[in-house]
């Protein structure tokens, strides 16, 4: 038997490796680098102070987000090598996966308890954050749900709920935890992919009434969520108490002013705003860089997150469904994080311990995104190539011209 080694070790044909060499999207690996690039610059300044007081070295927190960070690009690599194809033949196994994590964080033992919440596994120093490895796996999972019963979803109830019979018990686990802004992020995403997925008007009314009801009612089932809801309305009424961090929040807003307080001198830092360095970094951010920055950096986020709509657009045209309603699902969970940590930010909603995607410090958070990055990389090159499928066979030739770009 003749086996040619060469055929068995070669990789797949990937965004980054072809005979044109890299052939990227290079409109989103921008948007996106930029962010992260904010993001350490953002990091180093805000982590300074709370750094140096629990280390003893004011580049501590710098230097394990730049470790999360050279991960998270490691992971986006691995990620534009996998074909689309091999993703949506695992998504009921990565289903399982994330139910096995979920369940793990919530047994004593394994799971970490960080301010009063279950929501992390450590591994030594690290500490894995399962909720955000599970919103993708369940958006893979439904974007393979969407394909295999397209007609069954849009025609019938059924096909409608049956979703939810896999949803409901994770957003149970996740409540558990608890982590509320997860499952309104997990939960919104897997709503609008059944919209774009073809459900109809009056099926999808239904189900935003029942989630805002389920939403009314889990607020008012914890004081300590009914206290938020209550405190966010008017934070000045409790200034030192409930509603610290939102005023303190508030304060940096108001220092910022149009071009901030120059880089690296805001006072907010310095222990009068928690959380400085993870949900609360835009407010850092706003003080240091005023309205101007503040604004600039959500049209990057703007800019992405469009983006990442638009390669969704672009795989559903080229009739690539499957890849389509993961680019949909992958940009709305960056839309949901964005606004509701934004929302926090300013004031506009309650407040949520919610990460900002490629911005805030967190290990699990960082390395997703550049994940969901690669992903979205790969989804947009397999529609602009028409490579669609892993069982295609390739050679040299099918890569010797390039391409009219087009976008």
């Amino acid at each position: 038997m003749n086996i040619n080694l060469r055929n068995i070790i070669k990789p797949y044909p990937s965004p980054i490796i072809t005979g044109r060499g890299v052939d990227l999207d290079f409109p989103m690996l921008a948007g996106c680098l930029a962010l992260l690039g904010l993001g350490l610059v953002m990091i180093t300044s805000a982590s300074s102070e709370v750094a140096a007081v629990q280390s003893g070295n004011t580049l501590y927190m710098m230097i394990r987000h730049l470790v999360y960070l050279v991960i998270g690009l490691g992971a986006c690599i691995v990620t534009m090598m996998i074909p689309i194809a091999t993703w949506q033949r695992l998504g009921w196994l990565m289903l399982i996966g994330a139910f096995g994590l979920l369940v793990m964080v919530i047994v004593p033992g394994i799971g970490r308890e960080v301010n009063g919440s279950m929501r992390w596994i450590g591994f030594g120093a690290f500490n894995v954050q399962p909720s955000e490895i599970a919103k993708v796996f369940v958006v893979i999972y439904l974007a393979g749900y969407l394909v295999r019963r397209q007609k069954e979803v849009r025609e019938s109830w059924m096909g409608f709920f049956k979703p939810f019979i896999v949803l409901l018990p994770m957003a149970g686990l996740l409540l558990m935890e608890p982590d509320f802004g997860a499952t309104v992020v997990m939960m919104g995403a897997a709503a609008a992919m059944l919209f774009l997925g073809g459900v109809g008007l009056f099926r999808f009314t239904l189900m935003v009434v029942l989630a805002v009801a389920a939403v009314t009612i889990l607020v008012q089932a914890q004081p300590y969520r009914m206290a938020r809801l209550i405190t966010f309305t008017d934070p000045w009424s409790d200034q030192f108490g409930s509603g610290y961090q939102l005023t303190q929040a508030l304060i940096a807003f108001g220092r910022g002013e149009w071009l901030g307080v120059g880089l690296g001198n805001s006072v907010q830092k310095q222990f009068y705003l928690p959380e400085a360095h993870t949900d609360f970094v835009f407010s850092v951010l706003a003080e240091e860089l005023g309205v101007v920055g503040s604004l600039c950096t959500v049209a990057l986020f703007v800019f992405v997150c469009v983006r990442g709509m638009y390669i969704g657009l672009w795989a559903e045209r080229a009739k690539q469904y499957f890849a389509a309603y993961v680019a949909y699902g992958l940009s709305f969970l960056w839309i949901g994080q964005f606004l509701i940590n934004i929302g926090v930010n300013v004031g506009l909603l309650p407040t949520k311990g919610l990460t900002l995607p490629f911005l805030s410090y967190g290990g699990s958070s960082l390395v997703i995104c550049c994940a969901c990055l690669g992903l979205l990389l790969r989804i947009e090159w397999e529609s602009r190539t028409h490579l669609g499928s892993e069982e295609m066979e390739f050679s040299e030739s099918d890569f010797a011209e390039e391409p009219t770009h087009g976008r």
